[in-house]
């Protein structure tokens, strides 16, 4: 499969992955290889890296716990202590292998580490191929508000192999396949009709899905690296996506929630907002909210507990001036931006979101 050339790497997919990786390490002169793992991937994945990589290369391995709930500075700090213990330097070279929490907390100790390591980006998981090891964010959570503190600094590659999609469960491909989904909504309807036939995936077949949700996200990058204007696009279902995943994480009463999962929700209650406040058809409307309820369970909302996301939206990290802006669709496969929107309107996208 064809390689996709960026302004400031390349992605590359399958066998050809591994091949780019071998060519570039051997005409590379790096002090130190270090592979960034979580407990996961260092059981299912580090094998089959390592089996791809040259015998006379040597490595070293830092673990982390596997989890949003340790994507912290702290989890950071443990990281680049190990990193000095292992006398990395300016010439070291990370390789980040797993999820989303795993490229977005190694690129962010890359980045930052002695003023910027180069890094390789290897995502494991569906939602890292196509949306967390493409595009330059790296970052953190600051305690309850999503990627608060990291960088945009772009990766030496990303490599993708749709293979590691074999050791997730079936809610971490079903997490991964929102992004994908909102990849449509934001930009090509053609793809949405065509993800929304997609019911039970057996991973062999994503591989040119995944190819087209990262083609789409390259192509708005490309456009607007550092998220001026319309790699705002990106954050369609984000808003309230974000601030419902970060509280579920930390409530003591509602189920915990992959990424994904939150921001379905997020998606069909802005699809609500964007109905009522940019002109996206009802039957548009209808259409979004059955396909996500035919994925995704259905998540129960107290008052209280709208209370505390609405709270919650005033630490999005894409507020200006005081205001929450949101993303919202005038069509499916067209976005506006910077929308400002009632309280009481999000209590009534709650409320249609409830509804059966």
């Amino acid at each position: 499969m064809k390689s996709i050339l960026t302004t400031s790497c390349a992605i590359h997919f399958g066998d050809t992955a591994f091949q780019a990786l071998h060519s570039y390490l051997q005409s590379s002169n790096h002090s130190k290889i270090i592979i960034l793992v979580d407990v996961n991937t260092k059981a299912s994945c580090l094998p089959v890296l390592i089996d791809k990589m040259a015998n006379n290369l040597q490595i070293e391995i830092i673990e982390i716990p596997n989890g949003e709930i340790h994507k912290t500075i702290i989890s950071c700090l443990n990281v680049w202590r190990r990193l000095s213990e292992l006398g990395a330097d300016r010439n070291s070279l990370m390789i980040n292998l797993g999820g989303g929490v795993v490229t977005d907390l190694g690129g962010f100790v890359a980045s930052t580490f002695k003023r910027g390591l180069k890094f390789i980006n290897i995502p494991t998981s569906l939602l890292a191929m196509v949306d967390a090891s493409v595009g330059g964010k790296t970052g953190v959570d600051l305690d309850l508000s999503k990627n608060q503190v990291g960088t945009i600094t772009f990766a030496e590659m990303v490599l993708v192999d749709a293979k590691f999609l074999d050791t997730l469960p079936k809610e971490e491909l079903r997490s991964g396949m929102a992004e994908m989904l909102k990849h449509g909504l934001i930009s090509d309807r053609l793809y949405w009709d065509a993800l929304k036939g997609l019911k039970s995936p057996k991973t062999a077949d994503l591989t040119p899905y995944i190819y087209r949700s990262v083609e789409i996200k390259n192509a708005i990058v490309t456009q607007d690296p550092n998220e001026i204007n319309v790699r705002k696009f990106l954050n369609f279902g984000h808003t309230l996506g974000h601030a419902i995943e970060s509280y579920c994480l930390d409530s003591k009463t509602l189920k915990t929630l992959l990424h994904g999962e939150a921001i379905a929700i997020g998606m069909v209650l802005e699809a609500f907002l964007s109905y009522k406040l940019c002109g996206l058809s009802e039957n548009d409307l209808i259409a979004i909210k059955t396909t996500f309820s035919q994925i995704y369970e259905k998540c129960e909302f107290r008052g209280e507990d709208i209370k505390s996301l609405l709270d919650l939206l005033k630490h999005d990290k894409k507020n200006t001036h005081g205001r929450v802006n949101f993303v919202l669709l005038e069509a499916i496969g067209k976005c506006c931006l910077d929308v400002e929107v009632s309280e009481a309107l999000i209590y009534s996208a709650f409320r249609y979101y409830a509804k059966d």
